[in-house]
C-alpha cells in the first residue's frame, strides 16, 4: 500500500530536506543513506536507512520540530499528506509503529528535560 501511495526521491548529500518551523506536508522514508536531525541549529540525532521523519507535523497539523539535513546522497520514500492517512487507515500496522515510535521519542524527551 505505501509504495502506491508514495513517490521515491534522491537527495544529494547537504541538502535540508525539512526545515524547523515551516509547515509539514510530507512524510519521509529512508531508503538508503543517513540524516542529521537539528533543533534551534544543534544536532540531536542521525537517521539511517529504515527511519522516518515528517509524522509529527502530519499527525499534528503543526510546524516541523527538527530541521533534517542530508549526510549523505540519499534515496527516500515520500507520501503526501493525504496519502499518509490513507495508508494509516488501511495499514494498521503502520499506525501501531508510529505509535511505539512516537512513545518512544516522547520519553527519551522527557528524560532529556529531567536530566537538564
Amino acid at each position: 500500500m505505501i509504495g502506491k501511495a508514495s513517490d521515491e526521491v534522491k537527495v544529494p548529500a547537504g541538502k535540508e530536506i525539512v526545515t524547523e518551523g515551516t509547515t509539514g506536508h510530507e512524510f519521509f522514508l529512508i531508503l538508503d543513506g543517513t540524516a542529521s536531525v537539528k533543533r534551534k541549529g544543534r544536532k540531536v540525532n542521525t537517521l539511517n536507512k529504515g527511519d522516518y521523519f515528517g509524522e509529527l507535523a502530519l499527525l499534528s497539523k503543526a510546524a516541523r520540530n527538527a530541521t533534517i539535513v542530508a549526510d549523505t546522497d540519499m534515496t527516500l520514500l515520500l507520501v503526501g499528506q493525504r496519502e499518509f492517512s490513507g495508508v494509516l487507515d488501511e495499514v494498521p500496522g503502520m499506525a501501531h509503529k508510529l505509535l511505539v515510535t512516537m512513545a518512544g521519542r516522547l520519553r527519551e524527551a522527557d528524560e532529556k528535560s529531567v536530566s537538564h
